[in-house]
């Protein structure tokens, strides 16, 4: 009977140990965890080029795991590089949406084909007109709006170089920045 009380003792001793050293093994690993969630939210959170709420991140074990949402794929890897910096972090989850902006980056290149275009068109214009010295007008065109800068001879000529650009397809406006050279 005494082989058997103290091996039940001895038994719960082991098991009461373990169970500690078990619960503060956890307890350690919580707690780092949950320093480790902070360290990520203020990196995110003091970074300018991210809207930090609307990013989330979770800990477990070292390894972080970002959800929410960001507008294009290059927040996506930004928020991942700085997190993966930060020491102690073993690891990254990427699960960040990136927000349609497919359409958003349709528009913005056909935007700037268009500029492009239309500077190609009145710059090219201005050149073949023999009444106007285009190669001392640089022209430059942002969402429909002509710039023209440099010299021209007189009056008339700007007002020409104006009346080139303003007929040009896709130009909504024209800016006159022309000064006169006699």
């Amino acid at each position: 009977m005494k082989n058997i009380t103290a091996k039940i003792v001895l038994t719960s001793v082991l098991f009461t140990s373990s169970a500690t050293v078990l619960a503060a093994d956890k307890w350690k690993q919580e707690t780092m965890d949950a320093w480790l969630d902070g360290k990520a939210e203020t990196t995110l959170l003091l970074n300018a080029n991210l809207n930090s709420f609307d990013i989330n991140t979770d800990v477990e074990n070292k390894v972080v795991t970002l959800t929410g949402s960001v507008n294009n794929t290059v927040e996506k890897d930004l928020a991942e590089e700085l997190i993966i910096g930060l020491k102690g972090i073993e690891s990254v989850n990427n699960e960040l949406t990136v927000l349609d902006q497919e359409s958003s980056n349709k528009h913005s290149t056909l935007d700037a084909l268009t500029d492009t275009k239309v500077s190609t068109v009145v710059k090219t214009k201005l050149l073949m007109n023999s009444d106007v010295s285009g190669s001392d007008i640089d022209v430059d065109a942002k969402k429909g709006v002509v710039t023209l800068t440099g010299h021209v001879e007189s009056d008339i000529e700007r007002d020409l170089a104006i009346a080139i650009a303003s007929n040009a397809n896709d130009v909504s406006k024209v800016v006159d920045k022309l000064s006169i050279v006699e």
